[in-house]
């Protein structure tokens, strides 16, 4: 983080799940800002059965792809130390210190851009040929690193833990003083800000798209740029640090 981070009283529309949110919104603080909580994503346990007893089996690697894949896992399969498994991969630092919390850290985790397409990039996934993957999800994730996988001779199979539901807002009270109080957004994917997006509404979406907006994932600015967005900045990492950074980029440009 930036010790020059300043938002100056500026208001952030925090969009991630209720629960996720503390970090970045004491960071908004500590920086002179304010944190508008407002999630676009619920996270439900799937319960799946066979998700389970996928978790239970020997695999040569199992990548989780995001923190929320690793707690909906833990309370499948209680022990955190997956015994049976040669590799654990974490798409990124945040799922990375959730594994190591549990009792295992990964053995493999992208160093910049956190991302499945970063750990693609990683040699010792060169060649896997006969190894048998298993890519520990919500229901119906981005399908990039399986198929890689695929191509590369392994055996992948899925463990949907968990699903992603829009949350039922009533947006009025937000629209109402929006002006007033939100200076910033942030989006941490492209589900985040098309939820975003819908749960505003068509009476919603000319604010929304005058506000200055932080992503993290050069796809998510693209798709931002398609909502007709006018000021999209993609923070250099994943993390919550860099989020604020470039809230604090964007905020002195407000003048």
């Amino acid at each position: 983080m930036n010790a020059h981070s300043d938002l100056a009283g500026r208001g952030v529309l925090v969009t991630r799940p209720a629960g996720q949110s503390d970090g970045l919104c004491r960071l908004i603080e500590s920086a002179g800002g304010r944190a508008l909580r407002f999630p676009t994503i619920d996270i439900e346990p799937t319960r799946d059965p066979e998700a389970e007893a996928l978790l239970a089996e020997s695999w040569d690697l199992m990548y989780f792809v995001s923190r929320n894949a690793v707690e909906q896992a833990l309370a499948l399969v209680p022990g955190g130390t997956w015994p049976n498994v040669a590799r654990l991969a974490a798409v990124g630092r945040g799922t990375a210190l959730a594994l190591g919390a549990a009792g295992r850290a990964p053995d493999l985790v992208p160093s910049d851009r956190f991302e499945s397409e970063a750990l693609l990039e990683m040699p010792e996934l060169a060649q896997m040929r006969g190894r048998r993957v298993l890519i520990v999800r919500g229901e119906g994730g981005r399908g990039l690193f399986a198929k890689a996988m695929v191509e590369r001779g392994a055996e992948v199979r899925f463990a949907e833990v968990y699903r992603r539901v829009r949350p039922t807002v009533d947006p009025t009270p937000l629209l109402a003083s929006w002006s007033r109080d939100v200076d910033l957004v942030m989006a941490t994917s492209d589900e985040v800000l098309l939820n975003l997006a819908e749960m505003l509404g068509p009476e919603g979406r000319d604010p929304l798209i005058a506000t200055p907006l932080v992503v993290i994932a050069e796809r998510t600015r693209e798709t931002a740029k398609r909502l007709g967005f006018e000021v999209v900045q993609v923070a250099e990492r994943a993390e919550d640090g860099a989020i604020l950074d470039s809230l604090s980029e964007l905020a002195a440009g407000l003048g």
